[in-house]
């Protein structure tokens, strides 16, 4: 891959995940609520923080081995199939009406915002701690996000870099959209608008993936 082709791949990728709900986005809804705009990005940066460090101790410490003939093959191809799968997933869902974007922060609704920062815990840590007790961003990242690093470092140091970039961009983008929405108590998006993001995103997927399971076999 091209190091453009690596950013851009990356950040639609990033989107993706970004957008469905999961802990880190109703945290983020409920502590822009509870503290203003800035937690909302806090959060996110502790969420960066760990996914910086993560790769960084995966390349430093198995850069030989994930550079393996065989060992991209196999990565590409789990990593590619959990891409299509994940893809098909998300644009069933979106086709059935089953994701929904709630950024109303209302306790008595179990998907709008019950996780909540411990009092006293800075954001930071708090983005830390809600992305690793989530065993899908465990599961991400031991397929997909192996992948990709795996195809990044063909580039070298650059090509890690174009893909970091894209990934945490993307969460800044999105998090940080949803954090001036909620804060300002504007509407973000319509629901038909959300579930037709999500189902692009999901064909995306199914085509990225689709590739990187061929890149891996040729």
């Amino acid at each position: 891959m091209e190091l453009g082709t690596i950013f851009w791949t990356a950040l639609l990728v990033g989107f993706s995940g970004a957008m469905m709900p999961g802990p880190l986005l109703t945290m983020t809804i409920g502590e822009t609520a509870r503290r203003g705009f800035a937690a909302g990005l806090l959060l996110v940066l502790g969420h960066a923080i760990l996914e910086i460090t993560l790769v960084g101790l995966l390349v430093l410490g198995a850069a030989e081995f994930l550079a393996s003939g065989r060992v991209h093959t196999a990565i590409a191809v789990v990593g590619g199939a959990f891409l299509v799968f994940m893809g098909w997933s998300m644009y069933r869902d979106a086709v059935k009406g089953r994701v929904s974007l709630q950024l109303e922060n209302n306790n008595n609704k179990e998907e709008s915002g019950n996780e909540k920062v411990p009092a006293g815990l800075h954001p930071v840590p708090a983005g830390i701690l809600i992305s690793l007790s989530n065993p899908y961003w465990s599961l991400w990242w031991a397929t997909v996000g192996l992948t990709y690093i795996t195809t990044s470092m063909a580039r070298g140091v650059s090509g890690l870099v174009a893909f970091l970039s894209g990934h945490l961009l993307a969460d800044l983008l999105w998090y940080g959209a949803v954090s001036g929405a909620v804060a300002g108590g504007r509407r973000f998006m319509s629901q038909a608008v959300y579930r037709g993001l999500i189902v692009a995103c999901g064909i995306f997927l199914v085509g990225l993936g689709a590739y990187f399971v061929y890149s891996g076999l040729v």
